[in-house]
């Protein structure tokens, strides 16, 4: 069975910014399966930074499964607006973190991102802060 589309949620965690950092990300298909999860520390990062790693460690988990198109899920305004091009990146660290994450897009049909409240981003905060404990 093969997947061509999957919903992925993503969010990273920072304790201190920069500080402790942590992501978490759900990939789900077209019916809303889970069908894989990140959640991990990262190490030393800012908010933004973790933001950008979660969504770059879900594309890659995406691409690993063979998914070819692909819908991300953020809260983060920024990180939205800087991958859609409504905000230029002007972070050194940033640049190349959202480098990574258009060549990964390369490798896909299709991409796009879309902001979503808080509250409908619980599953991926919930993973990035469990692998912060």
């Amino acid at each position: 069975m093969r997947i061509e589309r999957v919903a992925i949620t993503a969010d990273g965690a920072s304790r201190g910014n920069p500080g402790p950092a942590a992501i978490g990300a759900t990939i789900k298909d077209g019916q809303g399966k889970l069908i894989a999860r990140v959640s991990r520390r990262i190490g030393t990062a800012t908010n933004n930074q973790a933001e950008y790693q979660a969504v770059i460690a879900a594309l890659k988990e995406a691409i690993r499964l063979g998914v070819r198109k692909v819908d991300i899920r953020l809260d983060s305004e920024l990180v939205v607006r800087q991958l859609s091009g409504r905000y230029r990146v002007k972070n050194a660290v940033l640049k190349s973190l959202y480098r990574e994450v258009k060549q990964l897009q390369e490798r896909l049909e299709a991409l796009t991102v879309t902001h979503i409240p808080r509250n409908q981003n619980k599953e991926a905060d919930q993973l990035a802060n469990m692998a912060l404990r």
